[in-house]
């Protein structure tokens, strides 16, 4: 299936309703996903960014922190 923005409309939804349905498209997708369903470039790009955080261990944030901070509770 090709997907473009314009076909679908989406290119005329205001910034607020395409992070709707940004979220309403990461709920519709399956708990678990089969191996084969993520594409080779998304591994190769896992193990990139584990390599970079191994070689530098306290360089990130936990992502629980990085949220409670975004949503203003420190």
């Amino acid at each position: 299936m090709s997907v473009n923005i314009e076909a679908l409309g989406i290119d005329r939804l205001t910034v607020g309703e395409r992070l709707e349905l940004i979220e309403k498209i990461w709920d519709s997708l399956p708990a678990d996903i089969a191996p084969g369903d993520v594409p080779p470039w998304h591994m190769a790009e896992l193990a990139r960014r584990c390599v970079a955080a191994e070689a530098q261990p306290g360089l990130g944030k936990p992502w629980r922190e990085v949220l409670s901070r975004l949503e203003g509770q420190s």
